[in-house]
């Protein structure tokens, strides 16, 4: 299928797959791009790299790569002309690009001190057209599960009772949900056990509570607390969920999240 629109410029449709879900902070392991010339003809460019850190497994379980898939590939600096002469010229596109593809590339350019300059191309965000033309609001809810309008909608009453009659809906249309509220939880954002928080900023390893994100991955959080104190107040004001700015709080004041409730012979897992 030719590209439906003509183009000024090449357009590049690309993916990451990274460390984490931080586009400042995680790094790139795998960048998938196709550029399509103003002509239609499409190049197809792949890059496995080695992010120069440890990618955390329950990383691994979503994209499948692993530490030692990538040790003996080369890294994004010794790669950035190559992908930078890929991206010159053009503009660009993804599926939820604009809140994580872009910034990340962006930032892999910056720490080789490259101006990717991203904001000087077109963006063509194929999420954000999914969502304009097919929108996920509870209106659209109520119309889907229940085939009705949303009267009243955005005040609380309304919403609350349209989004338990949604909720209803959804449990009925779809018999195999989990069929009990735990199950749905776990089901709709699976927990580790051995983290802290639901993202794993602090994680249970080899006996106790560590810091499992950036260059301190890995590190006691007691050492942290006793040495380092300025680090759990740099957390408490950065940008991080209240859950993780509370634990580091909590810890500040000698009070650190209880071990996570497992056998015995698993307390020293990592």
């Amino acid at each position: 299928m030719s590209f439906p629109i003509p183009l000024k410029r090449p357009l590049v449709v690309f993916d990451i797959e990274s460390t984490g879900i931080s586009p400042r902070r995680d790094r790139i392991i795998e960048l998938a791009a196709v550029k399509v010339n103003t002509d239609g003809a499409e190049e197809t460019r792949c890059w496995l790299l080695n992010p120069t850190v440890h990618i955390p497994e329950e990383t691994t379980a979503i994209h499948g790569i692993a530490d030692a898939d990538v040790k003996d590939c080369p890294t994004f600096a010794e790669r950035a002309q190559e992908i930078l002469a890929f991206f010159e010229g053009c503009d660009l596109s993804g599926f939820n690009a604009d809140r994580f593809d872009i910034p990340c590339l962006e930032e892999e350019f910056a720490r080789v001190r490259i101006n990717f300059a991203a904001g000087r191309r077109r963006h063509v965000d194929a999420q954000r057209i999914y969502h304009r033309k097919e929108p996920r609001d509870l209106a659209a809810a109520v119309r889907f599960y229940c085939g009705r309008a949303h009267e009243g909608a955005h005040g609380a009453e309304a919403d609350a009772t349209a989004t338990l009659e949604v909720l209803k809906a959804q449990l009925t249309r779809y018999p195999d949900l989990p069929r009990d509220v735990d199950a749905l939880d776990e089901y709709l954002v699976p927990h580790d056990h051995l983290n802290a928080d639901r993202n794993g900023f602090f994680r249970w390893k080899d006996g106790e509570w560590t810091i499992n994100f950036g260059k301190k991955r890995g590190e006691s959080l007691k050492r942290i607390l006793l040495e380092e104190p300025n680090f759990l107040r740099w957390m408490i004001k950065g940008d991080f969920d209240t859950e993780v700015r509370m634990i580091a709080a909590d810890a500040l004041e000698g009070r650190l999240p209880p071990a996570p409730d497992l056998p015995p012979q698993q307390q020293t897992a990592t």
